[in-house]
């Protein structure tokens, strides 16, 4: 749960500004996840997030760009756990993932930021994404296979 959670998060600060911890567990528990502000607290402090100027000249969370390798880690493991199996058509590929998991490892791969990749969406246990063309079809399905053996 705390690894879905964890890649909630990053999605969370990455499509909108939040400035509060309060306003991160709302976001949350709107998502399904019920948390405490404590609980936020801990998880803040877990993905090294940091305080960054936002457009408007308040304060907004994001990641911590001297962590990437860490952070690197936690995807791959969020795509370990997640991953069950994957298919392509053309250039679309379909991964499927434990029921509840679409979402953090579509998060995680997004969070790799692939260039084959061009875009994903995720279900509950299913993930399609948009790839370039066939042939990085097959790189991406590679890279794939490297992270979950």
């Amino acid at each position: 749960m705390k690894v879905n959670r964890h890649a909630k998060i990053i999605e969370l600060i990455n499509k909108y500004h939040i400035e509060t911890q309060e306003e991160l567990a709302e976001y949350l528990n709107q998502e399904g996840f019920k948390v405490t502000q404590a609980t936020v607290s801990r998880d803040i402090r877990d993905l090294k997030l940091t305080k960054i100027p936002s457009e408007n000249g308040k304060q907004r969370y994001a990641l911590h760009q001297h962590h990437e390798s860490a952070m690197s880690e936690k995807y791959i493991r969020v795509l370990r756990e997640g991953y069950l199996s994957m298919d392509m058509a053309q250039n679309i590929l379909v991964i499927k993932t434990v029921a509840g998991m679409a979402s953090a490892v579509c998060a995680a791969l997004d969070a790799m930021k692939w260039n084959e990749i061009v875009g994903s969406i995720a279900g509950d246990d299913t993930i399609m994404c948009a790839i370039r063309s066939v042939d990085d079809t097959v790189k991406v399905m590679d890279k794939i296979s490297k992270i979950i053996l």
